[in-house]
Order: C-alpha cells, then structure tokens, then sequence
C-alpha cells in the first residue's frame, strides 16, 4: 500500500500526503474495491463481485469491470467516468485520466460468440493515457506509450510512441519521462 500511494504522489504535483489520498482521490477508492470484487469474481461468486464493482462505480464514478486484470500502482487520476471492460489487462505504473474508456468494439451484435474471448485492450507498463480517450477492441498500447486526450485508438500501438487524434495517429515517440495527459515537448517528429 504505501509502494502504491507513493507511486501517485510521484506522478501527481496536487498529491501532498498518503492519508488525503485514502480519504479524497477516487481512483485509490476504486481501485481498492476492484481488489476486492476482483477476488470474489475469481472465486466465481459474480453477482457479489458485480454488486461490490457497482458500489465502488456509486461512491467513485469509476466503473471497473470485476474480472479485469490490473497489475500494481494503477493512478486513476480525477477518474469521472472511467469505464475498465471485463477482459481488459493493465500492466504496471499506468496512468489512467478522466472519461477513458477501455472498451470492446460491438457488444450488442452477437454477443453470445463475444462471452468467452478478449474483446477489450491491454496496457503493458508505464502507459499513459490522456482524458476522454477511448481505447477500443483486444488491442495491446505496448510499454510507455502515450495516448493524447480525446483520441480514439483501434489499433496496437508500438512502445514509446505518442498518439493522437481521431483515428489515433503515432506522431513520435517519448523518452519515457511522465507528462501530464500524455502531451510532451519530447517527441522526436516522425
């Protein structure tokens, strides 16, 4: 816990101390009862995993599906309606804005053939994803890519690049160096 609470304060200027952030940032709320709905799903008790996710999406605006896989230090940063679809992945150290969507492409067509296959994205380490962003399909954004806000990604998307736009477009690469809704003076232009 405290690997984790450090984790934000390093990437977050507003974060001042370890007990404002159990107490007023929802992301560290959320991610604390994904935790929990999380164990229940994989013991297979769903409907109290769903009620604990939906508790947590009540108290947070925040809507992590039970089953997705999170690694550790997740920084869901303001959060408001962030939605995690079921077979996402997130690695480690990712940094997650407000109004992101991991989501899958067509749930309502043929959605009895969707029930057992990954239909959502995954985040390798060190992504950075910008607000409003919309992550779309069983793609993978691979180790410290940048996605900028309001930019709509449906494809994979190579490590260190900077996306942006819609359709997400790769305009250069990061050094890695953590920036604020994934823009950087730091690109090298492609």
């Amino acid at each position: 816990m405290n690997e984790y609470l450090q984790s934000i304060i390093d990437r977050d200027p507003a974060a001042k101390t370890k007990i404002s952030l159990i107490l007023t940032y929802p992301g560290v709320k959320a991610v604390f009862f994904h935790k929990i709905a999380n164990f229940f799903a994989t013991a297979k008790f769903d409907l109290v995993a769903r009620i604990i996710s939906q508790f947590s999406r009540f108290l947070t605006g925040i809507e992590i599906h039970p089953k997705a896989k999170i690694g550790k230090n997740l920084f869901i940063d303001h959060g408001m309606g962030v939605v995690i679809g079921e077979t996402s992945e997130i690695g480690d150290n990712v940094t997650i804005y407000h109004m992101v969507t991991l989501g899958g492409i067509s749930p309502s067509i043929d959605s009895d053939n969707q029930r057992q296959i990954k239909r959502h994205p995954t985040l390798m380490d060190n992504v950075v994803i910008g607000s409003g962003a919309q992550i779309l399909g069983p793609i993978v954004i691979s180790k410290n890519a940048k996605v900028g806000a309001n930019a709509v990604v449906t494809k994979n998307v190579p490590e260190n690049a900077v996306m942006i736009g819609i359709p997400a477009r790769n305009v250069g690469t990061t050094t890695g160096e953590f920036k604020p809704y994934a823009v950087t003076e730091n690109i090298d232009e492609k």
